[in-house]
């Protein structure tokens, strides 16, 4: 992997967030560059590129765009998925509040290249904060001819709407989010057909992550095989890292990706409180699978390496837990937020998450038997891949992988029923040998 030092997405520039100072540092150029080019140029050169999705999927982003089709007689939307609510994640609210107006041009480009009418960004509802900054840099955006009529003089025209979401998770999933911004209940959509056929108000749409789209203005302004030569060749380019938990310096880390899960964790940063063990390490995010901690050397933060590990890259959400965590607590916390967060739909999803969370708390409570083991397995297994959406896989995974990798700490809390007592024969069946 080559070595690379350079921040794409959150460079160390001050008020980056003000169009002036970003239009200094090169902002919107690659939007003029693009408008210069044929769309499906721009296309092939995101396609060529290799980049891959960072909202979780990893599908690659410029494959997806070639499912919108090019002439179609209702509009085209392109829906930028800011709901970033899974635990352990909390990268796309930098973007929005140190360098918004990367993720503004790399919209704005993907909206040229595939003649999008409207770029609906939709932000989860508890980023008031942001949602006003993101906002603004939208605002300073029209004022300088970025968006709206004829942009920069050219034959494209496109608008820009920033959507508050209601606080569910659900809203995550790209049909439900579809749904919501509709005024409808965030339940997702049976598929096919795909958003790229029948997306928002049954018009052709596509939907991508807001670090993805990030990435977008680089790979315009460097070219494809700049970007494609950055961290790992079948994940190229940078990575928003958000780490948590038992670590000194929690907060996110932009680095290549490939970058070996012990460097971010002691390099960048500053290893674990007191120096204790790593007992275990959640990689991308609540919904990914487990690793344990004497497990993770060697271990590389990208698609294919963390698949080979037993988990995925998620959206780069870094859970550290050290030797004194109580990995009950935190498994059975999880549960919980699935099973508040599951939207109902799907009886899997709907009736398992409740069962999870009450299983794993008769754990917690020193009340579970032997048998709930295997229940607890057996629920997980009946979840996963049997709901429309991934909601009940993630609520899955998590529980299936701690199953796998620390039944004990479950064994533990088994309770412990007495022996019963040894038979004694009543007086009258007692033969006297006198």
């Amino acid at each position: 992997m080559e070595e690379f030092s350079e921040k794409l997405i959150l460079p160390d520039i001050t008020d980056l967030h003000r169009i002036e100072v970003y239009e200094k540092n090169g902002g919107y150029s690659a939007l003029r560059k693009a408008l210069r080019m044929k769309p499906e140029e721009v296309v092939d050169e995101v396609k060529k590129s290799n980049l891959r999705g960072r909202g979780g999927a990893c599908f690659p982003t410029g494959f997806k765009w070639t499912f919108m089709p090019k002439e179609s007689d209702k509009p085209k939307y392109l829906c930028a998925n800011g709901d970033e609510s899974e635990p352990g994640t909390f990268k796309d609210r930098q973007i929005f509040e140190f360098n918004p107006h990367l993720f503004i041009e790399g919209a704005l480009i993907a909206a040229y290249a595939m003649g999008i009418a409207v770029v609906y960004t939709y932000v989860r509802g508890e980023y008031a904060k942001w949602i006003d900054l993101l906002q603004r840099a939208v605002d300073d955006a029209y004022r300088k001819g970025y968006i709206g009529d004829k942009i920069l003089g050219s034959a494209f025209s496109t608008e820009f709407t920033v959507h508050k979401g209601a606080g569910a998770y659900i809203c995550g999933e790209e049909s439900a989010l579809m749904n919501s911004l509709e005024g409808e209940r965030g339940y997702p959509r049976v598929k096919p057909p795909f958003p790229a056929q029948n997306g928002l108000w049954g018009c052709p749409t596509t939907i991508n992550n807001i670090e993805t789209l990030a990435n977008v203005p680089h790979i315009i302004s460097r070219g494809w095989e700049w970007f494609s030569k950055i961290g790992d060749s079948k994940q190229p380019g940078t990575i928003l890292f958000g780490i948590s938990g038992h670590v000194k310096k929690p907060g996110v880390y932009e680095l290549p990706t490939g970058t070996l899960l012990t460097d971010i964790i002691h390099k960048h940063a500053g290893g674990v409180p007191g120096n204790k063990k790593i007992k275990a390490v959640i990689p991308g995010g609540s919904s990914t699978k487990w690793i344990r901690g004497e497990n993770i050397e060697g271990v590389r933060m990208d698609a294919d390496s963390l698949k080979a590990a037993g988990s995925s890259i998620g959206t780069g959400g870094i859970i550290v837990m050290d030797e004194d965590t109580d990995l009950v607590a935190v498994i059975t916390r999880i549960a919980h937020f699935y099973h508040h967060e599951s939207c109902g739909q799907c009886t899997p999803c709907r009736e398992g998450c409740g069962w999870l969370e009450k299983i794993l708390k008769r754990f917690s409570a020193g009340e579970a038997t032997e048998g709930d083991l295997d229940l607890l397995l057996d629920v997980a297994n009946n979840i996963e891949g049997n709901t429309i959406c991934a909601l009940g896989d993630a609520a899955a995974w998590p529980v299936q992988s701690f199953v796998g990798l620390f039944r004990d700490e479950l064994e533990r809390r088994v309770k412990k029923t007495p022996a019963p007592p040894a038979y004694v024969p009543p007086p009258h069946l007692v033969t006297s040998r006198s």
